[in-house]
This record gives structure tokens, sequence and C-alpha cells, in this order.
């Protein structure tokens, strides 16, 4: 599957984004779809999974602001992330998953088989 992420963007703290990880292929509803973030220097960190079952699993200094969903007919799958913070600034990257693999799995970016060109978010004032 290719993936394709778009929507990132500047916002000012408090505010919103929501980017978009749209992928090809027919068998999309058999990925697990995970959202990463990278910082200069830093590795790439789990941020949000939607697995293709329907759980939803994310870190905890996002809990309660992003909410990951998917459209399975669209082939898309949407990151909504609200009341942002300056920590949040990173390029954020979507990968995929064929199947449902066991939980510990989705936290590592190791075991994501394709990535997406990834999209620059910049919360600042």
């Amino acid at each position: 599957v290719q993936l394709q992420a778009s929507g990132g963007g500047l916002v000012q703290p408090g505010g919103s984004l929501r980017l978009s990880c749209a992928a090809s292929g027919r068998t999309f509803g058999s990925y697990t779809i995970g959202w990463f973030r990278q910082t200069p220097g830093k590795e790439r960190d789990f941020v949000a999974a939607r697995r293709s079952g329907g759980g939803t699993h994310y870190t905890n200094s996002v809990k309660g602001r992003f909410t990951i969903s998917r459209d399975n007919a669209k082939n898309t799958v949407f990151l909504q992330m609200n009341n942002l913070k300056s920590e949040d600034t990173a390029v954020y990257y979507c990968a995929a998953k064929l199947g449902n693999p066991i939980l510990s799995s989705l936290w590592s970016p190791m075991n994501y088989d394709s990535w997406g060109q990834g999209t620059q978010v910049t919360v600042s004032s």
C-alpha cells in the first residue's frame, strides 16, 4: 500500500489541525494505520494507531486531545489534533501494517511496512 500524508501547517497553541493519510490499494481495510512524529535529532515516536479490527491506541501525551479515525470507503485515515501544544511540533508520518498486530508491536516504527512522506506540524505563537 502507498501512503500520502497531508494537512500539516502552522497553528497557534490551543489550535487544531486535521491530518489525512490517503492510501492506494483495494485492501486498505486490512491494514492497521499508525501515526508517528519526529523532531530533528530524535527517534520517530508513536502517536496513535487505528487497528484494522477497529481499536484505537494513543500515546499518553496526546490522549484526550488527538483522535484517530478512518474512512475505509475513501481509503483515508485522519488524525484530528485539538488543543495543540508547542511540544507537538514535529514532522508527522503515517504508516501501514497489514493485519491486526499485537498491542506491543504498535509502538515501534520497525513493525510497519509502508510509510507516507511526512507532513510538518508547527505549533507556535
